[in-house]
């Protein structure tokens, strides 16, 4: 019964970031220009203090923006109509919002300033030349896709069930990379039983059906293929 509560509160709390992204232009914009930072970031050889600055400044700037929302809503709640001191409070919260913007612009210069020359002049040959660096793309880009075609689905949880099935397209996108990776049959098949044993778990524990861990699955072995094919093959 805990651990059924604890995934009830994973999934409550993941319900209120998704109404954000449903819901707020600017927390779309937000997320996107994390999404983007952290992209380059992987290829700009940053250190450990780089990376936290840069992890604080995302959060900050994504926390606010939900905090902000849950402010509005709130106030929505109690009156529709104009009060002064309602809109005082919606416009501290929005406050917030711009100086944790702020904050993130001038921590991201400070650590992209110096690399923004070399960085823009050797992405795409540190991705041409780095098949963990794509697959590390592929699983997020996987993933971040899973959970968009789910909320176009208006699926009630997207950690328990729905269209498709998110552990069977990362799944089959590893055993797709290991068999492209490897160029053995040995170790294609192996990957591909744990693939497998995945998906069944999936299914045997009624979490998914079989049409949605095999479109699942599809998902992640035709993305992983189209972008080999483009950069690694």
């Amino acid at each position: 019964m805990r651990n059924r509560r604890l995934l009830d509160s994973f999934g409550f709390a993941l319900s209120g970031l998704i109404y954000c992204l449903k819901t707020q232009r600017n927390m779309r914009i937000h997320l996107t220009a994390a999404l983007l930072v952290t992209i380059i970031s992987l290829f700009s050889k940053l250190n450990k203090t780089d990376i936290i600055m840069l992890a604080f400044a995302i959060s900050l700037v994504l926390i606010c923006e939900m905090i902000n929302t849950a402010i509005e809503k709130a106030i929505d709640l109690v009156t529709d109509k104009f009060h002064p001191l309602a809109k005082i409070a919606k416009d501290v919260a929005a406050g917030a919002v711009f100086l944790a913007a702020a904050n993130a612009l001038v921590i991201g210069y400070l650590v992209f300033f110096n690399r923004m020359i070399t960085t823009t002049e050797t992405i795409i040959s540190r991705i041409l030349k780095s098949e963990l660096h794509i697959t590390t793309l592929i699983i997020l880009g996987i993933l971040l896709l899973v959970v968009l075609i789910k909320m176009k689905l208006a699926s009630h949880n997207i950690l328990q069930g729905g269209m498709p099935s998110g552990h069977a397209a990362v799944a089959f996108s590893l055993v797709t990379a290991a068999a492209i990776l490897s160029e053995n049959v040995l170790v294609s098949f192996f990957a591909f039983l744990l693939g497998f044993l995945v998906v069944q778990s999936r299914v045997e524990s009624k979490i998914h059906s079989v049409i949605e861990v095999v479109l699942g699955a599809a998902l992640g072995i035709l993305i992983t293929l189209l972008i080999y094919n483009i950069f690694v093959i």
